[in-house]
């Protein structure tokens, strides 16, 4: 039996890339897929890809970054299918340069679609299932969201992407957290694949190949995706995992390292000689990308 039948799913992003693959790995495993992407000729072709393969699916190309305009869009897949049990925010865009170059509007694009548009859908969603398991309603839900390597190492050239996929590791955290009581799992992915967002960048180095397994190829990612949307996934929450073509990796986040304890308050010329014995003894930190 496919592992997500008859299990309703919302995708963001989902006209093309990444999003367009994990729709059809999801219907191809039974599950009723709502299409969002602000490109609604886009979203209409992947739904029209899975009906030709016999699915059912919705397009849709509500503004995730309004919170009326994302409950319309819980209320369309509610109205479609009957229920809702995954969403996966995985809309995503750029806008790249430096620091020092970096405008007001290049911070205010990046922030409103990637941590408000996590927040906005999932807050509707929540809401719905929240009510669901106050009136008794066994709830079996799954929130899946969208970080990078840039938001758990850094990036040169992307502080305000950064900043956004590291908050949306945070936020996956805290969710984890506060839903289990309410049968929800909330857990993220930091993808390396080929799609609009990478290819102008990492073109030479995520080509396809002409023979042999296509290792950026987004299919590679979908499995996973859909495997945490299944039901089989409820004892999985507040993860991060990283995925790369056939390789899975589970990210090891911020925790307490070595510490020393004077007993008492420090005097300013005594902190620098603490800092460098921290610092001696701490497993170094990844690069930051491009540096």
């Amino acid at each position: 039996m496919p592992i997500c039948q008859d299990r309703s799913v919302i995708i963001t992003g989902a006209g093309g890339g990444l999003g367009r693959a994990y729709a059809l790995a999801f219907a191809a495993e039974g599950a009723r897929v709502l299409v969002n992407d602000i490109n609604l000729p886009a979203a209409e072709a992947v739904v029209a890809e899975i009906r030709a393969a016999g699915g059912q699916a919705l397009a849709s190309n509500g503004d995730i970054t309004d919170y009326a305009a994302a409950g319309e869009i819980v209320r369309a897949a509610l109205e479609a299918f009957g229920d809702l049990h995954v969403l996966v925010n995985n809309a995503g865009i750029c806008r790249d340069r430096m620091f020092a170059s970096l405008t007001e509007a290049d911070w205010d694009a990046v922030m409103a679609v990637h941590l408000k548009g996590h927040f906005c859908l999932a807050s509707h969603a929540v809401k719905y299932w929240r009510e669901q398991a106050k009136g008794g309603v066994a709830v079996n839900a799954r929130i899946i969201n969208t970080s990078s390597g840039a938001g758990l190492q850094g990036s040169i050239g992307q502080s305000n992407y950064a900043a956004a996929k590291g908050g949306i590791a945070s936020l996956t955290l805290v969710q984890a957290a506060e839903l289990a009581r309410y049968g929800i799992t909330a857990n993220a992915l930091a993808p390396a694949a080929r799609t609009g967002m990478t290819e102008a960048v990492f073109a030479e180095v995520m080509k396809k190949p002409e023979d042999g397994f296509d290792h950026f190829a987004p299919e590679n990612v979908a499995p996973l995706v859909v495997w945490l949307g299944s039901e089989a996934s409820r004892g999985v929450t507040g993860r991060m995992f990283e995925v790369e073509g056939g390789k899975l990796s589970l990210a090891d986040g911020w925790r307490k390292g070595p510490e020393f304890d004077k007993g008492g308050r420090y005097q300013p010329e005594e902190v620098g000689e603490v800092i460098d014995r921290l610092l001696a003894e701490a497993v170094p930190a990844q690069k930051v990308y491009g540096s």
